[in-house]
């Protein structure tokens, strides 16, 4: 059964009438094309997924906020949400994944905040700093916070956060989702940081690929 993503019904409205109009007027006008309306509809079905996951219940971990293909994986000596060193993970989101966010721990949500930006290719060195893009900072107690980036791309125009302050979150859960390609980060802060579980180049699955055990 294919699940769709609730923040996607705008676009698969929209979209499964035009393609439906095409393929009304492929029949009509020119029947060689008409697969390719069907098909168009087929992949706006597809983007929109929503599977179900597998997630990974041993303590301290961090599972992928994305699903995607790691292309970073760096120390960064602060960030504006938590003043001293972290790694950061980033994942680059192609049109062919599933775009829906998951939250990478159990937390509360301290803060979200949104920067509006431009809209470089998601694979760019300066995509991350200087694209549009969402912030959420996790609180994790005594474990320390954990903060997840949602970042535009080229052709993604719409971020989705689903989540605001004081709401209390799953590992696993879903937070929200950008439409079209795109990038999203995780921050770890270094002093709760055991182990990195991923390299560059990996394919991952938001919710239930593990990116990095804490202590």
């Amino acid at each position: 059964m294919l699940f769709l993503a609730r923040w996607g019904w705008k676009e698969i409205a929209l979209f499964g009438l035009l393609w439906t109009g095409l393929g009304v007027g492929a029949f009509f006008l020119f029947k060689p094309i008409i697969a390719l309306p069907a098909l168009l509809l087929l992949w706006t079905l597809w983007f929109f997924r929503d599977p179900e996951r597998r997630v990974p219940a041993e303590p301290g971990l961090l599972v992928s906020p994305a699903d995607g293909t790691v292309t970073e994986v760096s120390r960064v000596p602060r960030t504006d949400f938590f003043d001293e060193p972290a790694t950061r993970i980033g994942i680059f989101l192609s049109v062919f994944n599933v775009h829906v966010n998951r939250a990478p721990c159990d937390g509360v949500v301290k803060t979200t905040r949104y920067t509006p930006g431009k809209f470089l290719d998601a694979r760019h060195p300066d995509s991350g700093a200087q694209n549009e893009a969402n912030a959420i900072l996790l609180e994790r107690g005594p474990d320390g916070p954990i903060l997840v980036r949602q970042v535009a791309g080229a052709i993604a125009r719409r971020i989705v956060c689903a989540i605001k302050p004081e709401d209390k979150v799953e590992r696993g859960q879903r937070i929200g989702m950008i439409k079209f390609g795109s990038r999203t980060e995780l921050y770890v802060p270094e002093r709760v940081l055991s182990e990195v579980a991923v390299k560059i180049g990996d394919t991952v699955k938001g919710g239930e690929t593990i990116l990095a055990r804490t202590r």
